[in-house]
C-alpha cells in the first residue's frame, strides 16, 4: 500500500503516439522520469528524433523515436511491425496522436473532416488492433496492460472554436474507449480515456491566436477563463496518465476522465 508500489511504472514499456510535442511529449516525459522505457511516434522523423534526444538528456532512461503516419491501417501496421522487431510485449499504449482543423462554417472543407476523423478515430482503432498481440503478451490478471486514449473536453461539450470535425472525433474516441473497455477487460487489457482541457500546446496556440508559437502565446489571458485560473502543466497530464498505468489504476475501466481545471463543470 506504499506510494512507490501503488504508482510505480518503473520497467514498463510504453508507447506514446504523437509524442514529439505538446501533451504527448508531456506524458512521455512523465513516464521516462519514472523509470519506464518509452517509445514516441510522430509523422515527422526529425522532430521525433529531436524530442527523444531532449527527453533523454533531461530525464535519462531510454526514449526511442519511430516515424509513423497514423491516419490509417498502413501506418498503424508499420508502427506495430517496427515495435515487434524491438519488443516482445507492450505494457502501456497512449493513443495521443491527433489533428484539428479550423475554418468558418461556410468554408469548412471536406479534407478538414477526412484528415481529422482519420487521425483521431480510425488511426487509434487500427493502432490498438495491430498492437493487441504485444499488449496481451504483457497482460496478466494482477497487472493488466493499459490503453489510454487521449480525447478532449471538446468531445464532452460544445467547443469554443470553429473546429467542426474535431469535437465529433473526440466524442467518437470517448465512445470507442467505452466499447473496447467492455470487450478487453476480460482479456486483462484495461482501456480508459483522458479528456484534456487547455494546455500550452502548438495545436491550441494555433486556435487562440498564438499561431503555433507556444512560448509567445498569451496563456495568461486563456487562464482567466478557467475555474482553476491557469492552463494545464506537464505534471497534471503526466500524473493522471501514470495513475491509469500503475497499480493504483488497475480497477478503473472505461472511464473518460477530464483534466481541464474545471472547464466542463465550471
Amino acid at each position: 500500500m506504499k506510494i512507490d508500489d501503488l504508482f510505480s511504472v518503473s520497467g514498463k514499456i510504453v508507447l506514446v503516439t504523437g509524442g514529439s510535442r505538446g501533451i504527448g511529449e508531456m506524458i512521455a516525459a512523465g513516464f521516462l522520469a519514472n523509470g519506464a522505457k518509452v517509445y514516441i511516434s510522430s509523422r515527422k522523423a526529425d522532430a521525433c528524433d529531436a524530442t527523444a534526444k531532449r527527453l533523454m538528456e533531461t530525464y535519462g532512461g531510454e526514449c526511442v523515436p519511430i516515424a509513423a503516419d497514423l491516419s490509417g491501417l498502413e501506418g498503424a501496421t508499420a508502427l506495430a511491425d517496427e515495435l515487434k522487431q524491438r519488443e516482445t510485449k507492450l505494457d502501456v499504449l497512449i493513443n495521443n496522436a491527433g489533428q484539428a482543423w479550423g475554418a468558418p462554417f461556410e468554408e469548412f472543407p471536406e479534407k478538414g473532416w477526412d484528415r481529422v476523423l482519420n487521425v483521431n478515430v480510425k488511426g487509434p482503432f487500427f493502432v490498438i488492433q495491430q498492437l493487441m498481440p504485444l499488449l496481451e503478451a504483457a497482460a496478466s490478471a494482477d497487472d493488466p496492460a493499459r490503453i489510454i486514449n487521449i480525447g478532449s473536453i471538446d468531445g464532452l461539450r460544445p467547443p469554443k472554436l470553429q473546429t467542426y470535425s474535431y469535437s465529433p472525433s473526440k466524442a467518437a474516441i470517448h465512445a470507442m474507449t467505452r466499447q473496447l473497455a467492455a470487450e478487453f477487460a476480460p482479456r486483462n487489457v484495461i482501456v480508459n480515456a483522458i479528456a484534456p482541457g487547455p494546455f500550452p500546446t502548438w495545436m491550441l496556440s494555433t486556435g487562440v491566436g498564438g499561431g503555433g508559437d507556444v512560448d509567445n502565446t498569451d496563456w495568461d489571458s486563456l487562464a482567466l477563463t478557467n475555474p482553476r485560473g491557469r492552463v494545464g502543466t506537464p505534471e497534471d497530464i503526466a500524473g493522471l496518465s501514470i495513475f491509469l498505468a500503475s497499480r493504483a489504476g488497475a480497477y478503473t475501466v472505461g472511464e473518460i476522465i477530464t483534466c481541464d481545471g474545471g472547464v466542463v463543470v465550471g
